[in-house]
């Protein structure tokens, strides 16, 4: 049977199951989700969903038993991330006119399957929060969060010997697959030369990170992801932001990179016009998994997603072509080349040298309640940088997560002088990797000696990059509230008290006038402080060299 004639008889099943008496909810009450590859009946507090019954170079639900074990798949694999939303996989009994839904005794006679989710509010996916402005920060932070520990919870993949069946073998394959399809549906030449460009830059990017994916792969960083993180898989639940309708009819295309996992939240962040919070989330999760390596692969998965999503676009508005009505298919798929011409324009502006710029090196620098970490982060996102932590990192070292609080007797081992250059000399190691790869850095932390700040200075201009000295200070009395309110709350890294104050108070090197030090007053308002980030970000980007003056 023809993908034409499936997609008929499936249409009118879906029709009869939006009409009929397949549900207790009346048809007014109903409604239809259509993808790709899926049609989603959304009845009462349930959603139905069915696989299109296709043959495609990259899936096949060409049967009725392909579609079960499909089902069946999707249930066991989105368990992981979201286990409140997966219900079962139920059999569709009787026929196209007159369909029902099934119970587990029907299986023998089902002419379909569907699986079975509970319905969640639309609104609170997170690409209709990003359209309709109400995305913050710390759902950006929890998501970073949750899925840094997803990745952390699976098994790494097993290597595959065979160089031809590796990571960087398959993903050149994907990639180079959806730009051909691409090319061949391209509306004008002009187009299809843009294709082509990018067809060059993916073969050239292939072979010079081909040995960074296989060391990757080698040591465990290939699992089995969730393979489709983009906004629209996301939701908000009791606000805890769950990843949900992960890849199933692939296991190849879920064995993946975890950075090939979170670029594909970092792309659709950006072509939501929102590239703050996109390094904000590739920032977070860095800081989460200790995976700032990975991160040397980002522009390149990034790429690879944007076009992963023109070809979606392409085949849904080949879908519609073929489905719908002569004038509201050549409506449909107009949007759908609008689709097709984003992501390509999007594809094109991260595939742009990264080096239009020098990468930056920005250290924010001062004494335990100066806010130093929250201007790291916040100059971090709008410079479209990484933060690295010197709290973090520091408990890292010694296999503690972030947030612990040593006890009393580690204290004197955790910050005595031995720890101390441990963490400095694995800032300036996490640096060197970010600023090599031509991603900038914002490295956070006390740095009160000369010697720290030019160690990472020094840093800066062996890679190439430029240099900024950002030093936060407020009043001591501002200091001593903000760290005892951040004891109250133990949900930070530092274990900073009055008497750790003290002492820094009194050891630190004040900068001396050639480290060129931007100070930066962070007793204000956090919507102040961030509009002052902004404008320090922006001062930033634009400073001709590191050592300039900057103008007052």
């Amino acid at each position: 049977m023809s993908n034409e004639t499936a997609l008929a008889r499936h249409a009118l099943l879906v029709r009869s199951l939006m009409r009929g008496d397949a549900f207790a909810t009346p048809p007014a009450e109903r409604s239809l989700i259509e993808t790709h590859i899926s049609s989603l009946v959304l009845a009462g507090c349930y959603v139905y969903k069915l696989r299109k019954p296709l043959k495609l170079d990259f899936l096949d639900f060409s049967t009725p038993a392909l579609r079960h074990f499909d089902c069946l798949e999707e249930l066991r694999l989105n368990r992981r991330t979201a286990p409140q939303l997966y219900v079962d996989v139920l059999p569709i009994v009787g026929t196209p006119e007159a369909p029902r839904i099934g119970t587990h005794a029907d299986a023998p006679r089902a002419i379909d399957w569907a699986l079975r989710m509970r319905r969640f509010d639309q609104d609170l996916l997170l690409d209709a929060m990003a359209r309709a402005g109400t995305l913050a920060a710390t759902h950006i932070d929890a998501l970073a969060e949750r899925v840094a520990t997803f990745h952390a919870s699976l098994p790494p993949a097993p290597p595959m010997h065979d160089h031809a069946r590796g990571q960087a073998a398959t993903v050149r394959a994907w990639a180079l697959a959806n730009l051909d399809a691409l090319r061949a549906a391209a509306t004008s030449a002009a187009q299809a030369e843009r294709v082509a460009a990018l067809r060059r830059w993916t073969d050239r990017e292939c072979t010079r990170l081909a040995p960074l994916m296989r060391r990757r792969e080698v040591h465990g960083h290939v699992r089995e992801c969730h393979g489709d993180l983009h906004l629209r898989n996301i939701v908000l639940i009791d606000g805890v932001p769950l990843p949900f309708d992960g890849i199933e009819f692939d296991a190849e295309m879920r064995r993946i990179d975890v950075v090939n996992d979170i670029a594909f939240t970092f792309m659709d962040l950006l072509g939501h016009g929102l590239p703050e919070f996109a390094w904000r989330f590739a920032s977070g999760y860095a800081e989460h998994s200790g995976d700032y390596a990975g991160l040397a692969l980002l522009r390149f998965f990034a790429v690879y997603r944007a076009l992963v999503r023109a070809r979606v676009a392409l085949l849904r508005a080949q879908q519609v072509q073929a489905e719908a009505e002569a004038e509201a298919g050549s409506v449909a798929k107009a949007g759908a080349h609008d689709s097709i011409e984003k992501y390509l324009a999007l594809a094109e502006s991260l595939a742009e040298p990264a080096a239009a710029q020098q990468p930056l090196l920005v250290l924010t620098s001062g004494v335990s309640g100066s806010g130093k970490s929250t201007v790291a982060q916040c100059l971090a996102q709008h410079l479209g940088a990484v933060r690295v932590r010197s709290d973090v990192e520091r408990k890292r070292l010694f296999a503690l997560a972030a947030t612990t609080r040593p006890a009393p007797a580690e204290l004197a081992t955790l910050y005595g002088a031995d720890a101390t250059q441990r963490t400095y000399a694995r800032l300036g190691e996490l640096a060197r990797e970010l600023l090599q790869a031509g991603v900038s850095v914002v490295v956070d932390a006390v740095a009160l000696r000369r010697s720290e700040r030019d160690a990472l200075r020094s840093l800066a201009d062996e890679c190439g990059a430029r240099f900024s000295l950002v030093e936060c200070h407020a009043p001591e009395a501002v200091l001593r509230a903000r760290i005892e309110r951040r004891l109250r709350e133990a949900n930070d890294a530092s274990d900073a008290d009055a008497g750790v104050l003290a002492l820094q108070l009194g050891v630190r090197e004040p900068a001396a006038a050639d480290e060129a030090v931007l100070a930066f007053d962070t007793d204000c308002a956090m919507e102040e402080l961030e509009r002052r980030c902004e404008a320090l970000a922006a001062r930033l980007v634009h400073a001709p060299r590191a050592t300039e003056t900057p103008p007052p």
